[in-house]
């Protein structure tokens, strides 16, 4: 059967029990309209596709439904099939991309006096409103603040930040959601079997991910797919469209790492260029390759039975080591970052590969020395610096039991440059900030923190963040001990008020110098006010 008209009309939902997702907004207008509390504004915010005009106009069909106010509008009175047309004199629609300026607005809210024409209410759908201009959003608030009773206004918008406080601050605002693909799959599958097209699931798959959220885009990808193919939607075919890897290149990626094979890694990023697939997407592909195999080692459950490659991805998970799942993906995100700084897409592709091959873990010591250079390029490697002698610190508290040793020599390393790798904020990374290290050995990292700061270990959770990102830094667990003691190393937070110090004192020359500002003094008197003086870097 053939596609009469553009499935994401076609498919439009008409009440709200049509709508796939957004619930929590559904549940919440469907109170109010059965409970007859109705507010004069509403706001709908939320990225492109997800339902925002939607259910607008599913909500301007509730309150002019000729049944009477209500969550679930007939669908057949004069007011609901104008509403569905376009046609329903009650209802005005106004983009307010292509009509920023004053006296659109005036114009349309000069007849907001007047009372509705056909209906029970007058209501205005503003959409993208953040395009108004400074003088429209003021005429608008005139307005808002004290509305004729039979208006209602409908706002939306994928930029909420730009819409000044005083509109937002009368308006009930809803948030609506990315959809998931899951969701998204299963309304596809609905409308390509009332459409009678037959499709491949994991194709259905892979538009949904292309359409990042959005139920509109998944649909007018469809309506692209089912034109590109004959009459059955394949997998091999919208990935063909949409340019997507092939997942068994991908596979075949991480089996020619199992066996060390560099020639074998080489002859796949060939074939991948001779097929003129993107370089940047299969790096991203494959980053989520490898994220569902860490999943299946440890949620096995996370990969659904009826899932297509559930058998490879067990497989794989059995096959790595969960440090080398890790290893592999934190490279394939910052190849995939790093890709632009390539000679050529070609060379960044292989050359992730090559790392992959050269710093996979042959054992908890490679994983050790390896991941500093691995896990945060293009940061510069660690310095190595000699490690004080302690000064008779006095323990304080040891985090979670010892783990087997897998050093038996100090590891040198510069607290700062690590700390700077860290994935922690808040009170664990003011807690590191004010620390120095003593010594990295046998798989337990000591560090040193003044007296004066004791009142940060007060906070057991701070440092167990701290521990969780050192194990996640190092791919290994690690034994936090904090002590109080006093070295003679800066610690970073010092070494960050000095750099701080140091722009303030350029920004304050830079101005005293400026021969604009001293020409200002001595021909006007003017003064420079130091503490009004701020660094922008």
């Amino acid at each position: 059967m053939s596609v009469t008209s553009v499935l994401a009309r076609k498919w439009r939902p008409k009440i709200f029990a049509q709508l796939a997702g957004q619930k929590h907004v559904v549940q919440a207008l469907s109170n109010a309209l059965t409970q007859n509390r109705l507010h004069h504004a509403y706001l709908f915010t939320g990225t492109r596709g997800v339902g925002k005009t939607t259910i607008a106009r599913i909500f301007a069909k509730s309150l002019n439904c000729v049944s009477g106010i209500t969550a679930t509008p007939c669908g057949i009175c004069s007011a609901c099939t104008e509403i569905d047309s376009g046609r329903f004199v009650d209802l005005i629609e106004l983009d307010a991309a292509s009509n920023t300026g004053i006296d659109n607005m005036r114009e349309v809210l000069d007849n907001a006096q007047y009372l509705p024409t056909l209906g029970r209410y007058k209501v205005y759908l503003i959409d993208e409103v953040h395009m108004l201009s400074k003088a429209a959003f003021n005429s608008m608030l005139k307005t808002l603040e004290e509305p004729p009773a039979h208006v209602k206004f409908i706002l939306a918008t994928t930029d909420p930040q730009k819409i000044p406080v005083t509109v937002l601050s009368r308006c009930l605002q809803f948030n609506l959601k990315q959809l998931p693909p899951a969701l998204i799959v299963s309304h596809l599958e609905y409308v390509l079997g009332q459409e009678d097209i037959t499709f491949e699931i994991a194709a259905l798959a892979l538009l949904a991910r292309a359409a990042q959220g959005s139920m509109r885009d998944a649909l007018s990808l469809l309506d692209q797919a089912i034109a590109y193919s004959d009459s059955r939607i394949d997998e091999a075919t919208v990935r063909n469209m949409l340019g997507a890897i092939d997942q068994s290149y991908l596979y075949d990626v991480l089996q020619t790492l199992l066996a060390r094979d560099g020639v074998g890694l080489l002859r796949i990023a060939d074939d991948m260029q001779s097929r003129s697939l993107a370089f940047d997407v299969a790096l991203q592909d494959l980053a989520t390759l490898l994220h569902r195999v860490a999943l299946a080692q440890t949620v096995p459950q996370a990969i659904a039975e009826d899932e297509p490659e559930r058998t490879r991805l067990l497989e794989l998970a059995q096959s790595f080591s969960a440090e080398e799942i890790q290893l592999y993906y934190q490279i394939a995100i910052h190849g995939r970052n790093e890709i632009d700084l390539a000679p050529d897409e070609y060379a960044g592709f292989t050359m992730t590969l090559l790392r992959m091959l050269a710093f996979r873990p042959a054992g908890a010591k490679v994983a050790l020395e390896r991941t500093a250079e691995v896990t945060a390029p293009p940061m510069a490697h660690v310095t190595e610096i000699p490690v004080p002698e302690p000064k008779q610190p006095q323990p304080v508290q040891t985090i979670s039991p010892p783990v087997n040793p897998v050093e038996t020599t100090p590891v040198a390393l510069d607290w700062s440059t690590l700390l700077a790798q860290l994935n922690v904020q808040g009170m664990a990374r003011e807690l590191a900030k004010h620390c120095t290290l003593e010594n990295y050995v046998d798989g337990r990292l000591t560090l040193n923190l003044a007296p004066r700061h004791k009142h940060l270990l007060t906070n057991k959770m701070a440092q167990e963040k701290l521990q969780a990102a050192l194990a996640d830094y190092f791919v290994q667990p690690v034994r936090l001990v904090v002590m109080l003691g006093v070295n003679n190393v800066a610690t970073p937070a010092a070494a960050e008020q000095q750099v701080k110090q140091t722009r303030q004192q350029q920004a304050v020359e830079a101005i005293t110098q400026d021969s604009f500002v001293r020409e200002a003094q001595t021909q006007l008197g003017a003064q420079i006010l130091e503490e009004t003086i701020k660094s922008i870097q």
